[in-house]
């Protein structure tokens, strides 16, 4: 039994490193802060780029903090979370990455003198879920409004908000107008269901060349490429669209397939059977007279030479998420199998195909649709890394835009509303009695770090703004004043119109007061890595060598 014990301590401490207590919770805080420093400048509109080379030797220049983290390799268990978090609110709500990251290492920040003076984690969580639940009813009962989401110009007003922290902020209406009517394209009303997929149905489809001006939303849908063979049409108008999800082509056999021919006439059969079978399933398409074929799959030359004759234009190996989109469009259904097309699979919603060249390339636009409930995102700009930062910035302003339509509430912007809530849970701290009452304060407190990084981020003086702008909040009624991000001065968001969707507000404080219960936790760090000598089974006895220990 001895030995079982003793064993069991020298394989811990032999092959792992481990840190307990204090040291840890500690340590996860300067993690947490940590990265917090590196988002910390992108927040506001006179944000700066971060400029990151992967291995690969690609450059990435954003100042998006999850497209950052996403980037950048760290060590620190605690960190790796913090990056987490950052993806977790990009996939919820699409927005908000930066706050939630500086918020988050700012609520673990505060938690750090609590913890030197021996108070236990525990209390210290208990306030900050007290507070998380307190922050979220006083938003949505007092600092939010009701916004009218078929009202155009509020929506812009909205977007332009979300649009103005990121480097498309000098093509501002633009993106707004793009953002907007590709997401009220794609909504789509089910059983009094909102359901709005941007992922699935609104592509942006990125063409270098041209001014960024010429960007646009297709009422259809572009494809990267061409006809299938020269003399087919190239525009169409009012198309019959058919939709494949099978080969045009003689099936070649799965395994090794022999053939035995004993007579010469056998291999031009053969090549008959071959022959018969396309002629067959090219004339199932062409009884339905379609004016477009598009198959996921590959056309045969003999297969072209068919629809040619019948005045059919076709394309090849389409990708399965563009058919879906070509068939939302145009109301088509993909059919799976020549022999089993009916006439309702047919798509007629389109009222516009063609063929265009930018550059050296070709693309297929199906545009003029009646009903689309798919659309296409045209983005031209000088390069690749303006169009790459220009598709991470609209897919923010999208995100904002279905996020209000699924929840209509707004709270104001420009670090107003944590102004508001700072002022709020700080008063009722004072009705709390016990020791928790100071973590609670403690997360009043942490919530100004957003006004406060929004005036160093554009070199204003921050003791002064922020102190006149807790004067104005003294007054509940004044909870829409925040800071001008452009100049630093504080100043009322109704006159700014700078608003944020209580959905993205909601979403980032509990992703970060979560983040730091979660964080200020853990109180045992173990590291285990195996020696790099000897297989797996060299514990079994123990080593009369000197005792290495892994790191």
């Amino acid at each position: 039994m001895h030995f079982a014990f003793w064993f069991l301590e020298w394989s811990l401490y032999q092959n792992t490193r481990r840190e307990s207590g204090k040291k840890v919770q500690l340590g996860n805080i300067a993690a947490g802060k940590m990265i917090a420093d590196v988002i910390r400048t992108c927040l506001g509109p006179r944000a700066m780029l971060k400029m990151l080379m992967d291995p690969m030797g690609g450059i990435v220049m954003t100042n998006d903090g999850n497209a950052i983290l996403r980037e950048i390799t760290v060590q620190h268990p605690a960190a790796k979370t913090m990056i987490e978090i950052s993806r977790t609110q990009d996939e919820e709500v699409g927005d908000g990455t930066t706050s939630v990251i500086i918020l988050a290492g700012e609520m673990m920040s505060v938690a750090e003198q609590f913890l030197e003076q021996q108070m236990h984690p525990t209390l210290i969580i208990s306030a900050y879920q007290e507070a998380m639940e307190d922050m979220l009813e006083l938003m949505k009962e007092k600092l939010s409004i009701k916004v009218d989401v078929t009202n155009r110009d509020e929506m812009m007003k909205i977007l332009k908000s979300c649009v103005g922290t990121k480097f498309i902020n000098k093509w501002g209406d633009l993106a707004c107008q793009i953002a907007y009517d590709a997401v009220k394209t794609v909504s789509f009303e089910e059983n009094g269901r909102l359901e709005i997929d941007i992922k699935r149905y609104a592509k942006v489809e990125k063409v270098p060349g041209g001014i960024i001006e010429d960007s646009k939303v297709l009422n259809g849908v572009m494809l990267n490429k061409d006809v299938t063979h020269p003399k087919m049409k190239r525009r169409i108008e009012n198309p019959k669209i058919l939709l494949l999800d099978c080969s045009l082509e003689y099936k070649k056999g799965e395994s090794q397939t022999n053939l035995e021919m004993s007579q010469q006439q056998d291999f031009s059969k053969i090549l008959q059977m071959e022959e018969e079978y396309i002629q067959r399933i090219c004339e199932d398409i062409i009884q339905f007279k379609p004016d477009l074929v598009f198959t996921e799959k590959g056309i045969s030359d003999l297969a072209q030479h068919f629809l040619i004759k019948a005045n059919i234009t076709a394309l090849r190996r389409v990708r399965k998420s563009d058919n879906n989109r070509i068939a939302r469009a145009c109301g088509a259904t993909i059919v799976n199998r020549t022999d089993e097309i009916r006439e309702e699979d047919i798509g007629t919603g389109a009222g516009l195909f063609e063929v265009q060249k930018f550059g050296d390339e070709y693309f297929t636009f199906v545009t003029e649709c009646k009903n689309p409930k798919a659309c296409t995102i045209l983005l031209r700009g000088a390069s690749k890394d303006i169009l790459n930062e220009v598709e991470r910035n609209l897919q923010d302003a999208m995100n904002s835009a279905r996020n209000v339509m699924i929840e209509p509430l707004l709270v104001p912007g420009g670090g107003a509303v944590e102004m508001a809530l700072t002022h709020a849970l700080t008063e009722k701290a004072k009705t709390i009695t016990g020791v928790q009452q100071w973590p609670y304060k403690a997360v009043a407190s942490a919530l100004e770090v957003i006004p406060r990084t929004l005036i160093q981020n554009c070199g204003g003086n921050t003791i002064r703004t922020l102190t006149a702008l807790r004067a104005k909040h003294a007054d509940p009624s004044n909870f829409c004043w925040g800071i001008d991000g452009e100049k630093g001065t504080i100043v009322d968001m109704n006159e700014l119109g700078v608003w944020d969707a209580f959905a993205v507000k909601a979403q980032t404080y509990k992703t970060a007061l979560e983040t730091a219960m979660l964080l200020l936790r853990i109180d045992d760090i173990v590291s285990g890595s195996k020696k790099a000598s000897g297989g797996e089974g060299h514990g079994a006895t123990a080593p009369t060598g000197p005792m290495e220990g892994g790191d």
